[in-house]
């Protein structure tokens, strides 16, 4: 790889990415850049030989990076990206922080973002991945997004521009997510802390939080999250299909679809990244046989196998 530029933050020679994703999985990047700041992102990228591929990652939730690793220089934003602040029904969040704090500082102030609360990882891969749950995603709240390009400039976002649905956006490869601001519903503070409460209850009695997951494997085939409402109905739900095709608690090597609910992938211990992809892509094929649907995998795979 070409020489790199020299930032303030912290550049990482073949770092090992696997303790930094929840199922703690996968091989090292090229680099690893933390940058310090804004500015010290922008100036990196703005110097970086445009050759060389840029990964940005969050708290890596949704990720599994191959056993073989990443040939890229993987940015992953820290400390200098988690403030959240709040005017009046509009809450602007640094892209690292983490999806529970900011619906926790809304509710405080009044606003609601409680379907935040209950999704794992950060808000820069939340804005990404449209993520959502209970019937509400980010697109329904989000006003705009700033964004540092593979150039090093400092752009603006809107809806249109990410073009969201369910489950992705368009930000081009290579842009760095740096913010966002959301605008919310009022709601009277101690209502929405109990409600966040309820719905952590409810999580947790039906997925393996305890486990090392990284959330939903598959995106649901009826293309929408569950609503958590009494109607709601679960003949195209990923976690009903694999039911059905009989792969709840399936195992390959390490990797086991949790027999708690079937749509999550957990590590059991010692699993590979390719344990875990063998897994889903047997999960996948069953699936398609057994009821002609192709699921599609909802967490991200990167990197050399």
């Amino acid at each position: 790889m070409t020489a790199l530029p020299q930032p303030r933050g912290k550049l990482t020679p073949d770092r090992p990415l696997a303790d930094l994703t929840w199922l703690r999985v996968g091989g090292p990047a090229d680099f690893l850049f933390q940058p310090a700041d804004l500015d010290d992102l922008q100036g990196f990228l703005a110097q970086l030989d445009p050759s060389v591929e840029v990964f940005p990652m969050g708290v890596g939730s949704n990720l599994i990076v191959r056993d073989g690793g990443l040939r890229a220089v993987v940015i992953r934003m820290g400390r200098g990206f988690n403030r959240i602040s709040v005017q009046g029904n509009r809450v602007t969040v640094g892209v690292a922080a983490l999806d529970a704090h900011v619906a926790r500082k809304a509710a405080e102030a009044g606003v609601d973002l409680t379907f935040l609360r209950t999704i794992p990882g950060a808000i820069g891969g939340a804005v990404r991945m449209n993520a959502g749950c209970y019937g509400s995603y980010v697109a329904d709240v989000f006003v705009e997004a700033k964004a540092v390009t593979r150039t090093g400039e400092l752009v603006t976002l809107s809806a249109k521009d990410l073009n969201f649905q369910y489950r992705q956006t368009d930000l081009p490869q290579g842009w760095v997510l740096v913010e966002a601001t959301f605008e919310g519903p009022s709601g009277d503070p101690a209502v929405l802390a109990a409600r966040m409460e309820d719905q952590l209850a409810k999580r947790d009695a039906t997925q393996p939080t305890k486990d090392r997951s990284a959330g939903s494997t598959f995106r649901n085939p009826a293309g929408f999250s569950s609503t958590g409402k009494a109607d709601d109905v679960h003949d195209l739900k990923a976690w009903k299909v694999i039911d059905d095709a009989g792969m709840r608690g399936a195992m390959v090597g390490g990797a086991q679809m949790s027999e708690m609910h079937s749509n999550f992938m957990i590590n059991t211990g010692g699993a590979t990244a390719a344990d875990l992809e063998n897994l889903g892509e047997e999960v996948r094929k069953r699936v398609f046989d057994n009821s002609g649907i192709t699921l599609e995998w909802e967490i991200k795979r990167v990197g050399e196998f």
